[in-house]
């Protein structure tokens, strides 16, 4: 049995348990997912989606349905595909017009831990996988307040403990909550997950490129990647404001020994920092990282970052073969492209 991960165009994400020999249109249906869908037969080309990880058997359609172009470039129709690994598909429509929704979780607090003055990792029971794109986000419901705010796992697919990283805001209604509030044990409602800042299947080199709280999907990401057989370099930047904002260099060590190829510096942008690298993210893109623009590019920051990153890009003549990003407000994830 393959699993299949529909990611629509509002970023919803739903995860299909595919049966041996079945078509992706058929397993979706299955569950009450309706993706678009016409003919059933490979000749409309209205199942059309891309597949942005994994190995599929194509079936047999006519070209004015899919044409040797797109299938070259990943596309499939999902009335013929049958999956020969796990999937990651784009689907061309927004999760309501396939009548379906994102999942709500239930989870209990395990632990809040105190990373910085400006950080907390909260881990959450969730007694049951919790399967998500390393990458993605969930909305985390605050107690009490009628209001959510939305956070990346910073933990790997497929444990019942997820974690994240958050951000002290002082007086945030997340962050009110875990230092005054939350107990071991107390109940939280999620919903997702959500976003197209995921880990697409590395096929060349990856720059990863993180602000503050924004390292927590590419710790995800890592920790993925550590269980498979990564061939390309891949190189982190992680920047912050002040020395006491770092946090969760442990893992990134970790990471380094357990990932050929993988690098990481950080750097600090105070100028009365005392880290050996000072300065914002973008003056520690050096060329050998850059590839020539031969790279998968994944950037997760504050809007000022993301904007200043795609300036230097321009600035320095360079576009990535792909390029990911995700903004994210104070209170949480922001937008994604």
């Amino acid at each position: 049995m393959s699993t299949i991960a529909l990611n629509f165009e509002d970023g919803v994400t739903r995860f299909v348990a595919c049966r041996p020999g079945e078509t992706v249109a058929d397993a979706s249906y299955r569950l009450g997912i309706n993706i678009p869908l016409d003919c059933r037969d490979g000749a409309c080309g209205t199942c059309r989606v891309l597949c942005e990880s994994g190995r599929f058997d194509p079936g047999s359609y006519i070209e004015d349905a899919l044409t040797d172009e797109e299938a070259a470039q990943g596309y499939g129709l999902a009335c013929q595909m049958r999956p020969r690994t796990d999937l990651v598909l784009a689907v061309a429509a927004s999760s309501e017009v396939c009548k379906t929704r994102a999942a709500a979780l239930k989870g209990t607090v395990a632990a809040v831990r105190r990373l910085s003055d400006t950080t907390f990792g909260l881990t959450v029971e969730t007694g049951e996988p919790v399967g998500f794109l390393p990458g993605q986000y969930v909305n985390i419901a605050v107690p009490g307040s009628g209001q959510a705010r939305s956070y990346s796992f910073s933990s790997t697919p497929g444990s019942a403990r997820a974690e994240f990283l958050i951000r002290n805001i002082p007086g945030g209604l997340m962050s009110t909550y875990l230092a005054e509030q939350a107990r071991a044990g107390a109940g939280l409602d999620l919903t997702g997950p959500s976003g197209s800042f995921y880990l697409r299947e590395i096929r060349r080199p990856v720059l990863m490129l993180a602000g503050g709280t924004g390292l927590a999907p590419f710790l995800s990401m890592l920790g993925t990647i550590a269980e498979t057989e990564a061939e390309q370099p891949i190189h982190l930047v992680y920047g912050v404001t002040h020395d006491a904002d770092l946090v969760e260099t442990e893992a990134l060590e970790a990471a380094a020994d357990k990932i050929p190829g993988f690098s990481f510096e950080t750097c600090v942008a105070s100028p009365e920092s005392r880290h050996a690298n000072k300065g914002y993210v973008t003056e520690h893109l050096a060329d050998a990282h850059l590839h020539g623009g031969d790279v998968d590019a994944y950037l997760c920051g504050p809007p000022a970052m993301v904007d200043a990153v795609r300036r230097t890009f321009a600035e320095r003549g360079l576009t990535p073969a792909s390029f990911h990003y995700e903004k994210f407000s104070a209170s949480g994830v922001g937008g994604t492209a």
